[in-house]
């Protein structure tokens, strides 16, 4: 008896470590503010990653693409069922994650005879009348790590996903301070792909801390560029009807590449 807590926890462990493995290789995802409204972006060369939740609210997911997709559909109808109950404006992100979300994915972790979800999930909901964007990302585990806003903590412009823990520190720390919610379209797409080659850099780097250099990190994205598919959208502040999400065709963003 005495040992059963145990177990649970080396179970826990074990199934934790087992995730990370499954994670590890998946391609980082970026979100940033920018003029326009809010950018997803990442590069792939199989399957889509980047989806529209709601009015205000994108997804980008790594992880299994059957998890994804059950993720993704549940909070297309929690969001919709909200939104039809009550208002549009009364969907907000934070509650799609605190009450729905976050408690499916931690019960299905911590539930050690059922299947956990194999998905990190980073969401992005378009600020409205002036409020900063909202990046939040939602582990496997249930836990949530939002962008600030709370605790006398402020806002980041920036949120970011990626297969590693040092992948996901890497790019936040070469995006700490570089203030995208100035830049217009064109100068944030360019400066969401140096964050994603950092991050995907870091995926089968040698464990060192310090950034790669300037040439290094522009060397990996015109190389990854030249084999992958730019897969992104964007969430615009003007945009003519109610739902904001955009895709951004990959001939539109290789052209504001040049």
């Amino acid at each position: 008896m005495h040992e059963e807590p145990f177990r649970w926890v080396e179970a826990i462990a074990n199934r934790r470590e087992y995730i990370e493995d499954q994670l590890a290789p998946g391609s980082p995802i970026v979100a940033l503010s920018c003029r326009e409204g809010a950018l997803l972006f990442t590069l792939s060369r199989e399957r889509q990653k980047v989806f529209e939740i709601y009015d205000r609210i994108a997804l980008g997911g790594i992880g299994h693409p059957g998890d994804i997709e059950r993720l993704r559909l549940a909070a297309i109808e929690v969001a919709s069922t909200e939104g039809f109950a009550r208002s549009a404006d009364d969907v907000a992100l934070r509650r799609l994650a605190n009450f729905s979300l976050s408690p499916a994915l931690k019960a299905a972790f911590e539930q050690i005879y059922g299947p956990p979800f194999l998905a990190r999930l980073l969401f992005a909901e378009l600020g409205r009348r002036g409020a900063p964007n909202l990046f939040l990302r939602l582990d496997y585990d249930g836990s949530i790590r939002t962008n600030g806003g709370s605790f006398g903590k402020t806002f980041e412009d920036f949120g970011v996903i990626a297969g590693k823990a040092r992948a996901t520190q890497q790019m936040e720390t070469f995006l700490a301070g570089k203030e995208p919610a100035s830049l217009a379209l064109g100068a944030a797409l360019k400066l969401a792909a140096d964050a994603w080659a950092v991050g995907h850099l870091a995926l089968s780097g040698d464990g060192r801390e310090e950034l790669p250099s300037a040439e290094k990190i522009a060397a990996h994205r015109a190389e990854q560029l030249a084999t992958a598919s730019i897969e992104a959208a964007l969430l615009e502040h003007k945009a003519p009807v109610p739902a904001s999400y955009r895709v951004i065709a990959e001939p539109e963003a290789r052209a504001l590449f040049a």
